[in-house]
């Protein structure tokens, strides 16, 4: 079964580190045979150097080891991904996209402003909304009531800028936001769609 490598190990320093004990322990080994081969005489001296010789061993290894474990304040936490960088999502057209996954500037096809799920396709193609606005209160913030909220997606849809080619179209602001239910949820976003009640008609995007 594999073993799991130290953290603080490199593939580089970890060979590096075993290769140098073994060398050392083949040195020692011939040492022991060429002592018993010199007779009493020289058995003393022999120690003397098997001592050195060990002394050396465990200077080796602590040398090598001892660059390979950080000091403190050295450890830097492991990268994260960025927020403000979203997952792709994958080619579109997209079916099923919950709503509190939209994304502002998606468009859609077929869109319900009731339904918890959406198509999301390019803006280039037929569409017939498009979420050009939303706002989000803090997760901390108590459940404004129904007509707050209705208001802040107001603002918002009166706020979102929008492109000359708007003009081009017959539109209407359609609002959510969070029912006290979804609201316990951790539910807080507020969003604004224009969209063209004549169905998927829009062919641009009509989000500056």
């Amino acid at each position: 079964m594999p073993t799991t490598p130290s953290p603080f190990l490199t593939p580089s320093d970890r060979s590096n580190r075993s290769g140098a004990g073994t060398v050392l322990a083949r040195q020692g080994a011939l040492l022991a045979g060429w002592v018993r081969r010199q007779g009493p005489k020289r058995v003393g001296a022999a120690v003397a150097v098997l001592v050195v010789l060990g002394l050396a061993i465990w200077w080796a290894a602590s040398s090598l080891g001892g660059g390979t474990t950080p000091s403190a304040g050295e450890n830097t936490p492991a990268p994260t991904a960025s927020s403000s960088a979203p997952a792709s999502r994958g080619a579109l057209p997209l079916e099923g996209v919950n709503a509190l996954d939209f994304r502002l500037g998606d468009c859609f096809k077929d869109f319900d402003p009731e339904a918890p799920q959406s198509t999301v396709v390019a803006c280039g193609t037929g569409h017939s909304a498009q979420l050009v606005a939303i706002e989000a209160y803090a997760a901390a913030d108590s459940y404004p009531g129904r007509d707050p909220l209705k208001q802040k997606a107001l603002d918002a849809c009166k706020a979102a800028p929008l492109t000359e080619k708007s003009g081009d179209y017959v539109l209407s602001y359609k609002l959510a936001y969070p029912s006290s239910t979804s609201w316990d949820k951790g539910d807080r976003r507020v969003d604004c769609y224009v969209v063209a009640d004549t169905g998927n008609v829009i062919m641009e995007s009509l989000l500056r």
